[in-house]
């Protein structure tokens, strides 16, 4: 069996990528691998960190390709390959879960939704000769999941390798997100027992650890029975949440004293207009600078995400969103333009509005503008995107943020973070490239340590 997780389209840049498609590995595919018999073989690619050829792979009996929205064009042109080839080729993920007839066309099986329920039952019929064209998740639940294939991934081509995920989901339901439409038909959010994600951090190496899961802190009684496990394990880690699951009392220091150092958190808009009108309801009425000083006075760094170009939102606010986080003193920020994917309640309002430009996935990629914004050109909306980037990440601004933070530690970190991440990424993408990664991860980890507020 091969299994190739295709480049996004701006991953594929002979000379530079930015560095996020090098962070982490292909954790889905390495998962499913983890269901094959022992005399299975099996071998991984994640085009993000080698690019391949498929024309020099050998012929396995069965293809699975992951193809995201903007890697659906080279995750087709790889499938069709290998069908000519005569290969069983199986499609799962985001984009086939959207737009399940367009990846039928490309594939001889298809996935819908999560696969923990429906890919045991495709190996069993595939081995009876007898595999249906599409298999549609209906049941949710997380017992009984095979560790991680960890011996599939090539550790040395990742800036962050012990990537780990122990939920599914999310419990809110924001209509701009494309996983909210994944979770369609079955339980939207789920865990794995406490015991069992304990068991695979243990199987990690090192001391840093970055939870992928879309809100680690969403469930409370599995977050803190997971935190209060991890305490005394010496590890450090980051992980995304939520700013209500911040301001909530209790959870945040439980987290903390189990090694949490950064935390992702939505943000999305400085509007407040926008939050009702996009159902994100979790932020609404929530202080967002109450948020990051608790964060900030608990030691924790916060990376920011905002996303322009809501219905509400006008030329101003590139200037509003990047000033206010300056002044709160983030650390790194992550910036998005409005992207109507597929099947989601935002796809479905603008597609009825006549305000889809265009079916070009390669460009649904939060970079580009595909849709007729309310409040601003489309011109105004890209130029204000990457101004923002711009502006954010000056020295100017790094210095500013950092005068923010409450102390000379905090400060050192803020310049450290905010300077290490966009200043010189060229440079960690040069180290992937060149195997030499792992060799500065101990570095890395020694820095958060230092720097993280607590031991």
């Amino acid at each position: 069996m091969t299994m190739i997780l295709p480049a996004l389209t701006e991953a594929t840049s002979p000379l530079f990528r930015p560095i996020k498609y090098s962070l982490f590995p292909p954790l889905g595919l390495a998962t499913l691998a983890g269901y094959l018999d022992p005399d299975d073989e099996v071998t991984l690619y994640d085009e993000h960190v080698e690019r391949i050829d498929p024309a020099a792979l050998d012929t396995p009996d069965l293809l699975v390709v992951q193809p995201y929205i903007t890697s659906a064009r080279r995750s087709y042109e790889i499938a069709d390959h290998f069908r000519g080839r005569g290969v069983h080729v199986a499609m799962g993920g985001l984009h086939v879960t959207s737009l399940p007839e367009e990846a039928a066309a490309h594939a001889d099986t298809i996935f819908t939704g999560p696969g923990e329920d429906t890919w045991p039952l495709f190996l069993k019929d595939f081995r009876d000769g007898a595999p249906a064209r599409r298999y549609d998740s209906t049941r949710r639940t997380l017992a009984g999941l095979p560790p991680v294939r960890r011996d599939l991934i090539k550790r040395d081509l990742y800036l962050v390798p012990n990537s780990i995920v122990v939920s599914r989901g999310c419990p809110h339901h924001c209509d701009f997100c494309y996983k909210d439409a994944f979770f369609e038909g079955g339980r939207s959010f789920y865990t794995q027992a406490v015991d069992d994600a304990l068991a695979e951090i243990d199987r990690l190496p090192g001391r840093h650890l970055y939870f992928l899961d879309d809100h680690l802190l969403g469930n409370r009684r599995f977050a803190e029975a997971l935190f209060d496990g991890m305490r005394g394990m010496g590890r450090l880690w980051q992980a995304a949440g939520t700013v209500n699951s911040v301001l909530g009392p209790g959870l945040l220091e439980r987290a903390v004293e189990a090694g949490l150092r950064s935390l992702f958190v939505g943000f999305e808009t400085v509007n407040d207009a926008n939050l009702a009108e996009r159902r994100k309801n979790q932020n609404i009425g929530t202080d967002y600078a109450a948020a990051v000083r608790r964060l900030h006075e608990a030691g924790v760094m916060v990376n920011a995400s905002f996303v322009f170009g809501l219905d509400q939102d006008g030329p101003d606010v590139f200037d509003r969103t990047v000033d206010w986080a300056v002044e709160q003193g983030i650390e790194t920020a992550t910036f998005h333009i409005m992207t109507p994917y597929p099947s989601t309640g935002l796809w479905q309002q603008l597609e009825s509005e006549g305000r889809i430009m265009h079916r070009d996935w390669d460009l649904y990629d939060t970079r580009h503008v595909v849709y007729r914004p309310k409040g601003m050109t489309p011109r105004q909306l890209e130029d204000g995107y990457w101004r923002a980037y711009r502006d954010f990440y000056r020295w100017s601004s790094i210095w500013r943020g950092s005068a923010a933070q409450p102390g000379r530690q905090e400060r050192l970190r803020h310049l450290a973070y905010a300077g290490g991440w966009k200043k010189f990424e060229p440079a960690w993408d040069l180290l992937i490239r060149s195997r030499r990664v792992v060799r500065a991860l101990p570095m890395l980890e020694r820095t958060l340590a230092a720097f993280g507020g607590r031991e």
